[in-house]
């Protein structure tokens, strides 16, 4: 069962250029930034908000970090703006798999590894009116450290 909007993913040429952007119009603050290695990415996760399951929503900004990624690709052909939109659920794989049986092509076999340690799978645009679609699995929030003595 999809419970959220986890992010909305924005293509960039200039990730610190981006992030400084949606810094001072919007006063959007950097929570999270890594390079995906398999997806080819450096990538910042801006949140906007918190979410009544206890995940979050935010703005993901992708940069490519190399010629050949898929994110790279798009922006040769579309410029920057809004690459996919990312729906949170508490099973990834389960609702894959549900929205495959409805005849929507998944496009990874098994989940994958994505941000903050998600799990993540992709919808084809051409299955979902021309939107690319992920399916984001939050990874266990993990236990606070203990207070140093």
């Amino acid at each position: 069962m999809l419970t959220r909007i986890d992010h909305i993913g924005i293509a960039c040429f200039d990730l610190d250029a981006t992030v400084e952007f949606y810094r001072a119009t919007y006063g959007f603050e950097v929570h999270h930034t890594e390079v995906n290695e398999e997806q080819g990415v450096r990538e910042a996760m801006l949140r906007i908000n918190t979410t009544d399951d206890g995940g979050a929503s935010y703005l993901q900004l992708l940069e490519p970090v190399r010629e050949d990624c898929a994110v790279a690709k798009w922006l040769a052909k579309n410029g920057e703006g809004v690459h996919h939109i990312a729906f949170g659920t508490p099973d990834v794989a389960a609702d894959a798999a549900d929205i495959g049986d409805k005849g929507v092509r998944v496009l990874y076999d098994s989940p994958r590894t994505g941000s903050m340690g998600s799990q993540i799978t992709f919808l084809h645009p051409k299955d979902c009116h021309g939107v690319l679609t992920e399916l984001v699995t939050s990874a266990p929030a993990r236990p606070a450290a203990p207070p140093e003595h």
